[in-house]
């Protein structure tokens, strides 16, 4: 009997999918653990994978939007009504037949193609040269033209020779033009960069190009007004002297195999803090609760194409900086790849932003919703400073602790950021 696929929920926050391309095409066999399609989500872009053995039928979405739960297509026997199993499908879940049960050519949702390629061919660098196209997935693609490639000079292992993304993956890896280590930058762009998707763009001789968001901007610009809106935000800025920290760290990385930045160093630091200031690690769960978190999972802003990702590391004070740099390393390295795990982005207790590589002085983050707090980190700034009453050259760096107010008052944000300071300004605390 034919099998109706549904969209499935990949990750806790999705509440629709974002189709990006197809990998068969209808009438082709498939079989279990071959992926079907490539599919958006809020967080990451991910392979939708069968689990049934057949031909596909019918795909309901060829590209665009679906609703969780919504039908994308169909895989039976060769032949078989594939109408009929969606009725029977719908009729058994208690619903009305789906708009996505419609002919696929009634069905096209929300991007349109009036001047885009069809999403599996992509034209060759020189078409002037070729009139050749290459069968390419949209992931392929959007890696090839990241990784400035040509495709003509990849050997695609997807059906009929269609390059996917393991063939882009195997070149890079290959010739090594991209790095396989984690980028260091672990902050929020300083600037919006454009989408990797390419939707239907609108252009005008008044100027402008109206882009559709991404899944995952979506979900951003969704998160950031609920967290800025839900919860009263108080603001404590600190400076410090960054000095001993500076030496501590040189010293450090003469020994060490691995090298510490100073974003470990304020890991590490803010950790060992709240420790120390149990209340800061706190998450506000409703009207009657909150909760005190006994484990120290510092959620990370990494800046993507697409937007902000927030990688956790879990209990950071139990850790090594060495361990704590391997960590945010390795997992911002996911983030930028879009193969960050939706689970190595939950449970955290605290957030920290980091945008002193941009040499950002001082700054505000947003409380990442249930924490209580999160801190934003700027840049190490040479200023005078008066020091035995003397002006001095000096080395400073100021850090904001964002507060929840129904959970952190004044005070107790200001012994934190003291804790923190007293630890950043002499890093041997970070071993007692």
């Amino acid at each position: 009997m034919a099998e109706v696929i549904r969209m499935p929920r990949m990750s806790d926050t999705m509440t629709e999918g974002n189709i990006v391309g197809w990998l068969k095409d209808e009438g082709e066999a498939v079989e279990p653990g071959e992926t079907l399609a490539e599919v958006e989500t809020d967080k990451a872009t991910m392979e939708l994978d069968s689990f049934s053995e057949g031909v596909l039928l019918h795909i309901a979405v060829k590209e665009g939007t679906v609703p969780i739960n919504g039908v994308i297509a169909v895989i039976g026997e060769e032949g078989e009504d594939w109408q009929a199993a969606i009725a029977a499908d719908e009729k058994s879940n208690g619903n009305g037949v789906s708009q996505a049960a419609a002919p696929a050519e009634t069905a096209q949702p929300m991007v349109s193609h009036e001047t885009t390629p069809s999403v599996d061919i992509v034209e060759t660098p020189n078409a002037a040269q070729s009139d050749a196209r290459i069968k390419a997935s949209p992931l392929a693609k959007s890696m090839a033209a990241e990784a400035g490639i040509n495709l003509s000079t990849i050997q695609g292992s997807g059906d009929n020779g269609r390059i996917i993304k393991r063939d882009v993956e195997a070149l890079l890896n290959k010739s090594g033009s991209v790095s396989t280590s984690a980028p260091t930058s672990i902050s929020a762009p300083t600037t919006q960069q454009a989408p990797t998707i390419q939707p239907f763009v609108h252009t005008g001789t008044d100027g402008f190009e109206d882009v559709p968001m991404s899944m995952m901007r979506k979900a951003i610009a969704k998160n950031v007004v609920a967290n800025k809106f839900s919860a009263p935000h108080f603001y404590l800025t600190i400076e410090m002297d960054m000095e001993k920290a500076i030496s501590s760290r040189k010293k450090m990385n003469e020994i060490s195999p691995t090298k510490i930045s100073f974003n470990d160093l304020v890991l590490k630091a803010a950790a060992v803090a709240l420790r120390k200031h149990s209340v800061i690690n706190a998450s506000w769960l409703d009207e009657n609760t909150i909760r005190y978190n006994q484990a120290i999972n510092i959620g990370v802003a990494v800046a993507t194409p697409d937007g902000l990702l927030l990688p956790v590391i879990r209990n950071t004070d139990m850790k090594s900086l060495s361990q704590i740099n391997g960590e945010v390393r390795s997992l911002a390295g996911l983030a930028k790849e879009k193969k960050l795990p939706p689970e190595e982005m939950q449970g955290s207790t605290f957030m920290i932003s980091n945008l002193g590589m941009f040499g950002i002085e001082e700054f505000t983050a947003i409380v990442n919703r249930p924490n209580a707090c999160s801190m934003a980190v700027g840049a190490i700034i040479d200023k005078p400073v008066v020091k035995d009453g003397e002006v001095v050259p000096g080395k400073r760096m100021k850090v904001t602790l964002s507060c929840d107010h129904r959970v952190v008052d004044g005070a107790t944000g200001a012994e934190f950021l003291q804790t923190f300071k007293s630890v950043m300004e002499d890093p041997i605390r970070m071993l007692v």
